[in-house]
């Protein structure tokens, strides 16, 4: 069973930029599409970006489409959330989430395994 652990949060100022890390352990990231969901409080999570298994298709909520970069490295055991171009409301919980298949679902409920979450502060 893969463990996920999130790391890369922080506050920032708006027009910044931040480069979250996802970490797989006890397995092979390389079997599973992957995803980073967001939250803020009293709101569902929210898909931000998603990565087919072997990398080849990427999908992004319309709001962060060219500033936000999904990318992994399977050899690293590592999926990355590259956000430029930060806005305030870009402020949530930033969650990592990984099922297995080649390309990535889109509903929340579809993820099996989840890390802990990073938070991401975009304020001046």
């Amino acid at each position: 069973q893969v463990q996920l652990v999130e790391s890369g949060g922080g506050l920032v100022q708006p027009g910044g930029s931040l480069r979250l890390s996802c970490e797989a352990s006890g397995g092979t990231l390389s079997i599973y599409a992957m995803a980073w969901f967001r939250q803020t409080p009293g709101k569902e999570r929210e898909l931000v970006a998603a990565i087919s298994r072997a990398g080849g298709t990427t999908r992004y909520l319309h709001s962060v489409k060219g500033r936000f970069t999904i990318s992994r490295d399977n050899v690293k055991n590592t999926v990355y959330l590259q956000m430029n171009s930060l806005k305030p409301e870009d402020t949530a919980g930033y969650y990592c989430a990984a099922e297995r298949g080649d390309y990535p679902p889109s509903g929340l409920y579809e993820y099996t395994y989840w890390g802990q979450g990073t938070q991401v502060t975009v304020s001046s």
